[in-house]
């Protein structure tokens, strides 16, 4: 496999693991945690943190491969705190607003809700600090397997 891909993918796992000690919610299980999105630290920042830094190392920081990294990474990393954490913040009004319907339904006769049997899943993205602690796992992992590399 290209080591390139191996080191981001290896550093997407030690983030996913590093999420068990930092888990909010213990009683989820390791499992659950372990597959879960969101959470420090960003495993997507991680990957896209480990193969810049790998392709930089290797290639050198002035390389095409370099800049494409980097910007795949910026992108990456703005997306998770960005867009999809406020996709999650969205989820979770939705979730509060059909437990209020619910409520306002029962106290009147004649209006019925039915509930969606399942919410909305509410931790989809990440906090800057979060972003911020899976990229500097990533340069981290990326410089150590540069070097261990021939």
């Amino acid at each position: 496999m290209n080591r390139a891909i191996a080191t981001a993918l290896c550093s997407i796992g030690i983030a996913q693991v590093l999420k068990i000690p930092f888990a909010k919610d213990k009683d989820e299980g390791i499992i659950k945690t372990i597959f879960s999105t969101g959470g420090m630290p960003s495993s997507h920042s991680a990957g896209v943190s480990s193969l810049a830094t790998y392709v930089g190392l290797k290639k050198g920081f002035t390389s095409v491969d370099f800049a494409l990294a980097t910007i795949f990474g910026l992108i990456v990393m703005y997306d998770a705190q960005g867009i999809r954490r406020h996709a999650g913040e969205i989820a979770i009004q939705v979730n509060d607003l059909d437990e209020e319907v619910e409520k306002l339904a029962g106290d009147h006769p004649g209006v019925f809700h039915t509930r969606r049997e399942k919410e909305l899943k509410e931790m989809l993205g990440h906090q800057p600090e979060e972003v911020a602690g899976g990229a500097v796992l990533g340069v981290l992992l990326g410089a150590i397997s540069a070097s261990l590399s021939k």
